[in-house]
């Protein structure tokens, strides 16, 4: 990791950007805190802070120009609750692909009063019942959320669902109640893999059948499912597909198959002990 110190700020790259405004890059340098942006001396109205290990939104100076901050791909759970006080001309803030995960964990962001333009993509927050709502009530002054516009009908949409406040205090208990902070998604991952089916790797009357079942499926998730497993080569022995005698799993399958192998030679044995009784006779 890396301090973000004043010696960084001085030598990191500084330019006027595409909209002819100055603006300072520490994109990329593992920093895991804010501090000594001071020695920026308020020169700059853009601050880009993606791709760094950043956990909190603090400890900013008092940066009366900073108009754009830029906080992409960093691990942000936490937001001073009095920002608006350092950044009071902030009206662009982009905190895509963090870890914010309950809905009032944004409320600090209501103390800017210039924001504008918010983006929270990639958060588990945007997975919230009523979170664009939520956001919009909230926010008073913004025009743009998510890349998307703020319409007047959600505007008054958000009023009316949030008229009270304890239906906003519910709001945010129900968002706690969905999502346990922390990187949720991978314990549900690592819990679907252990309770993965077992895999097996189709016969080619399988690859056929599958083919076949892909013609004759009734929804585009059974589809995906099964070109999925075709495509992979490999299927879950629960997998449905339809052979001569109808539906049938894979583990099915394979049992028919090892009875219809054991009746097979079961007549070439009863041929070969007749031959052996027979023997004995043609002796005589």
């Amino acid at each position: 990791m890396v301090r973000l110190t004043a010696d960084l700020v001085w030598k990191s790259p500084h330019f006027f950007n595409a909209i002819k405004e100055r603006e300072l890059d520490l994109r990329g340098n593992k920093i895991p805190v804010i501090e000594n942006l001071g020695a920026t001396e308020d020169q700059f109205d853009t601050i880009d802070l993606s791709d760094n290990e950043i956990v909190k939104l603090e400890n900013m100076p008092y940066l009366n120009r900073l108009g754009t901050l830029i906080i992409n791909n960093n691990r942000i759970t936490r937001i001073n609750p009095n920002i608006g006080e350092y950044l009071p001309k902030l009206h662009t803030l982009v905190l895509i692909n963090n870890r914010l995960v309950n809905l009032a964990e944004i409320d600090p962001l209501a103390s800017l009063p210039k924001l504008h333009f918010l983006s929270l993509l990639d958060n588990n927050i945007t997975k919230k019942p009523n979170y664009r709502l939520y956001v919009i009530h909230k926010l008073k002054s913004l025009r743009v959320l998510d890349f998307k516009k703020v319409k007047g009908k959600e505007r008054a949409e958000a009023e009316h669902l949030f008229a009270s406040k304890e239906v906003e205090e519910e709001a945010r208990r129900e968002s706690v109640k969905t999502f346990t902070p922390g990187e949720v998604p991978n314990v549900l991952e690592g819990a679907e893999e252990q309770q993965a089916p077992k895999v097996v790797a189709p016969t080619p009357d399988q690859i056929i059948a599958i083919k076949a079942a892909i013609v004759n499926s009734q929804t585009l998730e059974e589809v995906a499912r099964l070109e999925k497993a075709l495509n992979s080569g490999q299927l879950p022995a629960d997998l449905k597909i339809l052979d001569g005698t109808g539906s049938n799993s894979v583990k099915e399958q394979d049992d028919k198959m090892a009875t219809d192998n054991q009746n097979e030679a079961e007549p070439n044995n009863l041929e070969e002990q007749k031959d052996n009784e027979a023997t004995p006779m043609e002796q005589e």
